[in-house]
């Protein structure tokens, strides 16, 4: 028996389009505000060039409030539409979201804090669940995956290439340090270390002895080495990721098979439901289906 469409009262019509991307107005309004984050981040950076925002000051203000004043509306109605408003101001997204949209109100007491508004970069990542971008979504998964997965021995290598340019910088302390005024303690020598190891080289502090300098040589070659050793562990688990993936996509081999299902539950939030399902299956609350 067919279950007669119940009639959606106005905060569940709008709970589909804040929330959700799988009806054309959800979609429309999530493109919206893509477009605006976009927009907003770019007056940001064009008032930091004193010559544009010397002729076009008023005009990047006025456009800044307007935006602010849009998403600080979005903001209350993201809060409303939903049953329990502080489990979303709490969420990640939520954070977000005030975040980007408090700047510009404390630029009215603290000078210069509405350059923070771009944080709002951070509301992109919703981009690719929204149009739908299944190979850029699972490319992402993987990579997560593998990042995941590698912590505890990029950890581990990290706390050695520490323990390292101690020891080095130490060394070029003791060698250096009488002759030359850039090594003038272990705390400098270390930063100048670190720099060398990772291929930097500000070239604000350089060894001025014949043996300073061939150590010197030798912890730049070192560096080359030590910069390949992280990406060869996250690249071993992301073929690791591909390789046991046994929900692959035919044609697609490398990449996993996503949930393109938009929709959000009104009551605890979650998303990432299966394509076609009813209910949420986190808490069980009947979900939006149009």
């Amino acid at each position: 028996m067919i279950e007669p469409k119940r009639d959606k009262n106005w905060k569940t019509q709008l709970h589909e389009i804040i929330y959700e991307a799988d009806t054309p107005a959800g979609k429309l309004f999530d493109i919206i505000l893509l477009i605006a984050i976009i927009a907003s981040i770019l007056l940001v950076m064009l008032e930091s060039v004193d010559s544009i925002d010397i002729q076009y000051h008023s005009f990047l203000n006025i456009s800044e409030w307007v935006i602010t004043i849009l998403f600080t509306l979005e903001y209350i109605a993201r809060i409303i539409t939903v049953k329990k408003p502080f489990k979303y101001i709490f969420s990640f997204y939520g954070i977000i979201d005030l975040l980007s949209t408090a700047p510009k109100y404390l630029s009215i007491i603290f000078v210069g804090t509405h350059a923070l508004v771009a944080l709002r970069a951070l509301r992109l990542l919703r981009v690719f669940r929204i149009l739908k971008l299944a190979r850029f979504l699972g490319a992402s998964n993987n990579l997560t995956t593998a990042l995941k997965a590698s912590r505890a021995k990029i950890s581990v290598f990290l706390f050695a290439v520490i323990i390292l340019a101690v020891i080095l910088g130490t060394i070029m302390y003791l060698i250096e340090g009488d002759k030359n005024e850039g090594f003038a303690n272990i705390p400098k020598s270390v930063y100048w270390c670190i720099v060398t190891l990772t291929t930097v080289g500000f070239g604000d502090i350089a060894p001025q002895t014949p043996l300073g300098q061939f150590i010197a040589s030798v912890i730049m070659i070192l560096g080359y080495g030590i910069i390949a050793v992280p990406t060869g562990i996250v690249s071993a688990e992301y073929s690791s990721q591909n390789n046991s993936n046994k929900n692959a996509i035919p044609d697609q081999p490398n990449v996993k098979k996503v949930r393109l299902n938009s929709q959000s539950c009104s009551n605890c939030l979650k998303s990432d439901h299966r394509d076609g399902a009813q209910n949420c299956y986190n808490c069980g609350e009947p979900l939006h289906n149009n």
